[in-house]
Formats: C-alpha cells, sequence, structure tokens
C-alpha cells in the first residue's frame, strides 16, 4: 500500500471545522506561533524544543530534505496541531519511522488529537513503513491512550531521559507498532484491508 494522500483534507471536530495539511516553509510563522504557545512540558514529546526559531528552520529543512513529512491541523487559520512522521532511509532502520505529536490546549478533549494521530498514522502507512514508533512523558496518559487505540504497545521505558527548562528530568516511555506483523495476522485471517485507512 503505497499510494499518496492528498491535502488538505477536513474534518468536523467538536472545536469546529479544522484543515489538516502539509507543512511548507510558509507556514514557519504560524508553527513558531503555536509552539511558543504550548506548555513547556509538551514540548517534551518532541526531541527538539520547536519554540526555538532555529531549531524550527532546521525542522523546514528537513522536510524540503525529504527526511521528514509534517501535518498541521489548522483552525480559522491558525496551526493548533502538528503530526511529524520521521524516517532515515540511509540509516539501519529505512523500514521504521517515529511519530511526533503535539496539539494546542485550546483544542484537547475535542477529537483534534485522536484525527490528527489517525491522519498521521495513515501518513506513515502510505510511506510502506514497516514499523512506528512514538514516545512521550510517562504521565502525558491521554497521549498513550491515543497511540494505544491505533495498536501501539509499550516497548520500552528511558529513565530520566528528557530535561525540562527547569532541570527537572522525566522518564520518557516508547510506544511500537509493528505495522507488517499486524498486516501479515490480518491477511492471515483474511482481513487483508484492516489496517489500512
Amino acid at each position: 500500500m503505497n499510494e499518496t494522500r492528498s491535502y488538505p483534507r477536513h474534518i468536523r471536530s467538536d472545536a469546529g471545522d479544522i484543515e489538516f495539511r502539509l507543512m511548507s516553509r510558509a507556514d514557519e510563522a504560524a508553527v513558531l506561533a503555536f509552539a511558543q504557545k504550548l506548555p513547556s512540558h509538551d514540548l517534551l514529546f518532541l526531541p527538539r524544543n520547536i519554540s526555538q526559531p532555529k531549531v524550527l528552520s532546521a525542522w523546514i529543512n528537513e522536510i524540503e530534505r525529504g527526511a521528514i513529512t509534517s501535518l498541521l491541523a489548522v483552525k480559522d487559520g491558525e496551526v493548533v496541531g502538528c503530526g511529524t512522521v520521521v524516517r532515515d532511509p540511509h540509516s539501519w532502520s529505512p523500514h521504521v519511522g517515529e511519530i511526533r505529536m503535539v496539539v494546542s490546549l485550546d483544542v484537547r478533549g475535542a477529537g483534534v488529537g485522536r484525527a490528527l494521530s489517525q491522519e498521521t498514522f495513515a501518513l506513515a502507512l502510505a510511506a510502506g513503513l514497516e514499523k512506528m514508533s512514538v514516545q512521550m512523558t510517562v504521565d502525558q496518559q491521554a497521549a498513550i491512550t491515543l497511540f494505544e487505540g491505533l495498536g501501539f504497545k509499550a516497548e520500552a521505558l528511558l529513565r530520566d531521559h528528557v530535561r525540562d527548562v527547569d532541570g527537572k528530568t522525566h522518564d520518557i516511555v516508547m510506544l511500537g507498532h509493528n505495522v507488517a506483523q499486524v498486516r501479515a495476522q490480518m491477511e492471515a485471517y483474511g482481513l487483508p484491508g484492516a489496517v489500512q485507512h
């Protein structure tokens, strides 16, 4: 399954109409404004602090290079969420992708995070990835539940793995999803379309 997903796409959520579109350099200012409004703890979802302009600029360079695909959730012209698939085709794990996702406080609990995680997951599937991982701090229970709902399972606990802006360390949980294995199991049970969106 390697069809290309087309954007923009629109969904109705409890927060209103949300547009999903691929991020480009034109979105730099809007994404920076979104990142700078996030609670600092939420930034620990991401390996780098995207509220820093130079980090954001490097991220956009990676998008243009093709190493990263980022999907924005936009409401009334404002970025309210971002889902990213990161892969390194030149590494020993070209079949593995990492999903990174963060959603604005304004739309939490309105189904935007769920829709964005599903859409980002579908994007990773369409890219032909066989295994996916996602990481978050252990107390981010809503996010863990969201990804478990997509079939991710806890694979590792990394103690004191990230240090926040106040110098406090946090444990990170890594969840994994073995798409290839799930797809093979589904096909064995005669359900070939079950992991497609």
